[in-house]
């Protein structure tokens, strides 16, 4: 079990707080739009394609204690400070240092594969220490057993690539360059990593000087005060959603991952949320995940680090609100957060983590499944973004041939919402799929076929998101593929008479003598110039009964693609011949409307098990 939560309270509000509510708002559009100008500055500095096209990387601003103040709209955010706290004392920082690190476990969780480095700068206005900022990316490659660092064959962290603890990087203006040469030297693409290092570097600095800029403005105790508003805001803000969502007592939601790829699985999630009233006759909101499944031997454990659940219901009870800010008032809101030791949500040490993105994904929908066990209103259930890993040599005909590395992550469904149909398509939040010239203009591959996957998205009143589908041919001379797909045994659930959504799945050669069905989370798949690779990605589940979908929308879908015409008979009850809607057929065939079950996986279930 874990202690509380060891990020610091929100300060508590002077009866006259020095910042005044319109200030207050220009201080965080401020920040805010010194978060945006740090971020569009490593998408347009980066080297490598998972920043710069795929844009996965974040940013963050944190109080003079640490605490997040100003996040991005990312569930995934744990305790970022805190471990360099550990080793370099906040009294003990100057003006121009940066520190870095990697470490998974020694962060416990705030980053959770080795792969994505967070590098933290102090600010100072004067002598005195203000505020953080905070920028990380996902490196394409930092060593490890194969190319792009993380495998499904990985059996220990070790394998994954160099572990940095957190280190003093910059020293009062003066780069550690040795750090970095050592660092570099373990890639498999060094120009890439050195690339991609100064782009990070370069946004934490623009970060300092921006909210220095701030400070000097508006004073410090004034941003100090600020920030302590946005934090207090947030916070209570969701803790009256968590009570409003939860009446008193124990509410329990569970769903599983399929595999570890090492023949281990299907792994459960189980997760509880309990709300009672403490001592001081305040409520209490207790989250638990100790009755979770044990850790994997495969890499599709994740370290869970004790802020997530707080920021992932957070996000989700802020619903996109403009006025508000993302940042620790979610944990916060969070009064105990217990994690058992040696489960798949708290490995113990060495166990491989590379994968753990499958594992978070389930994660965010066992978190949706809780709020539905409460008052609802969060979406079906969503599938988890795919990830392929391309390595292998082209140009052998030139005498020269050359290495290429493409880790294309590519978009899934996601989950029906009681108000609307679920999202098509999307990678993960804000980052995106690779467009088709730049995959083309980059590797060597073509891709023959890129869209949705009809049928993909549950059915129900509204429709679950559909996945994607990619058919590549592979122009390289040689390759080795590695691919991660989950919910093929356990697809994504539907809710409330809504429908599973499909699963994904990945095929060599299809529809030729040469047919090969590749194993959903796998490695060593070997490709030669000329073979087609087809991959299917898994869409969300639906809400809501289907035949409650006016035939209008369900033929919508049918034009659009989304659904055939068959589908929509089986499953809406709509009748569509030759593009045009038969009303009388679909009135007779909605006469006989099924039963349904609160939820869907596959057949209609009361539990999920």
């Amino acid at each position: 079990m874990t202690p509380l939560s060891s990020a610091m309270p929100a300060l508590a509000p002077d009866t006259a707080p020095l910042c005044d509510p319109v200030t207050l708002e220009i201080i965080r559009g401020a920040i805010m739009a010194t978060q945006r100008e740090m971020e569009a500055l490593i998408e347009r500095t980066a080297i490598s394609a998972f920043i710069r096209e795929k844009k996965d990387f974040y940013t963050a601003l944190f109080d003079e204690r640490g605490v997040m103040a100003v996040g991005s709209m990312v569930p995934i955010f744990g305790d970022l400070t805190s471990p360099v706290f550990e080793h370099f004392p906040r009294e003990t920082m100057k003006p121009g240092d940066l520190y870095w690190y990697n470490d998974c476990y020694g962060s416990k969780g705030a980053v959770t594969h080795s792969n994505d480095q967070v590098l933290l700068a102090p600010v100072f206005h004067g002598d005195r220490l203000c505020a953080f900022v905070m920028s990380w990316a996902h490196f394409a490659d930092i060593g490890g057993l194969h190319p792009g660092s993380i495998s499904p064959d990985a059996t220990s962290i070790y394998q994954e690539g160099i572990i940095i603890p957190p280190t003093k990087l910059v020293d009062e203006g003066v780069v550690n360059d040795t750090a970095l040469a050592i660092f570099h030297r373990n890639s498999r693409f060094p120009a890439q990593s050195e690339g991609d290092m100064s782009a990070l570097m370069a946004s934490v600095k623009l970060g300092v000087t921006r909210v220095a800029e701030v400070v000097a403005r508006h004073g410090a105790d004034v941003v100090s005060d600020a920030l302590a508003q946005l934090l207090d805001r947030t916070r209570t803000l969701v803790r009256r959603r968590l009570a409003e969502t939860f009446d008193y007592g124990t509410y329990k939601f569970s769903d599983q991952i399929d595999s570890d790829g090492h023949g281990n699985g299907p792994f459960s999630l189980r997760f509880a949320i309990t709300r009672e009233k403490g001592a001081n006759g305040e409520d209490r909101f207790i989250f638990d995940a100790t009755e979770s499944d044990d850790q994997a031997p495969g890499p599709v454990n994740l370290i869970m680090n004790k802020g997530v659940p707080g920021m992932a219901l957070g996000l989700y009870f802020l619903g996109g609100d403009p006025s508000q800010v993302v940042n620790a008032g979610g944990p916060l809101a969070i009064d105990e957060v217990r994690l058992r030791e040696g489960s798949i949500v708290q490995p113990r040490f060495p166990a491989p983590l590379g994968m753990r993105g499958l594992t978070m994904m389930r994660m965010l929908a066992v978190l949706n499944g809780l709020v539905n066990r409460g008052k609802g209103g969060a979406p079906a259930a969503h599938s988890a973004y795919v990830v392929t890993i391309m390595r292998g040599t082209f140009g052998k005909e030139t005498g020269m041939p050359k290495p290429f590395l493409l880790a294309d992550g590519i978009g899934v469904g996601y989950g029906a919402r009681d108000f609307a149909d679920g999202i098509d398509a999307v990678y993960f939040v804000a980052q995106e799929n690779y467009p088709v010239e730049f995959l083309e203009g980059g590797y060597p591959i073509r891709l023959r076929q890129y869209g949705v996957v009809p049928d993909s998205g549950g059915s129900g009143r509204f429709r679950g998101g559909t996945g994607i589908i990619r058919e590549y041919e592979i122009l390289a001379d040689e390759a080795l593929l590695a691919i991660r797909i989950d919910g093929v045994k356990n697809p994504p659930w539907g809710y409330g008479g809504g429908m599973s959504g499909g699963g994904g799945s990945i095929v060599v050669n299809p529809d030729t003598p040469e047919e090969r069905q590749i194993p959903p989370l796998s490695d060593g798949t070997a490709l030669k110039k000329g073979d087609i690779l087809r991959i299917r990605t898994g869409g969300g589940g639906g809400m809501g009964h289907p035949y409650d979908r006016p035939a209008e929308r369900v033929l919508e879908d049918v034009r659009g693609g989304f659904v055939t015409a068959e589908a929509a008979k089986a499953f809406y009850g709509v009748v569509i011949a030759d593009d045009q809607l038969d009303a009388a057929a679909t009135a007779r065939l909605r006469a006989d409307r099924p039963a349904t079950k609160p939820f869907h996986r596959k057949t209609y279930i009361d539990e999920l098990a």
